[in-house]
């Protein structure tokens, strides 16, 4: 049973920089390569996700340590946003982050046409 347990560990460990990094690398050259914006979309998003993921990991991390199955969670949270069957980082882009970067765009360009910098 330990080495089933070792080998079932080993195989979760490889999965997360498979799942998180590696695929989503390839597909986003794939997307560049691509006549279509659906897929950039997609990987753009995923990026943006990823890196909101990992920077709020970092400030959590006292929390999260104490969490026993946050990097499984986590691991199933981005492999619905990277497999292209659900496109889970398009549709959490459009549903919750894309009306709150438009909000901040809107506020911030205002604070700065008001200064005069930018037109």
């Amino acid at each position: 049973m330990s080495k089933f347990w070792t080998l079932l560990t080993h195989l979760h460990s490889g999965a997360g920089p498979l799942i998180m990094l590696l695929y989503p690398l390839y597909a986003s050259v794939m997307a560049i390569e691509s006549p279509t914006k659906d897929d950039d979309e997609q990987w753009l998003a995923y990026w943006i996700l990823y890196s909101f993921l990992t920077l709020s990991e970092m400030l959590l991390q006292p929390l999260l340590e104490w969490i026993p199955i946050w990097y499984t969670v986590k691991l199933l949270l981005v492999s619905w946003l990277v497999l292209p069957q659900f496109r889970g980082a398009a549709f959490i882009y459009e549903r919750f982050v894309r009306d709150k970067i438009r909000k901040y765009a809107v506020k911030h360009h205002k604070v700065v046409n008001a200064k005069g910098k930018i037109k």
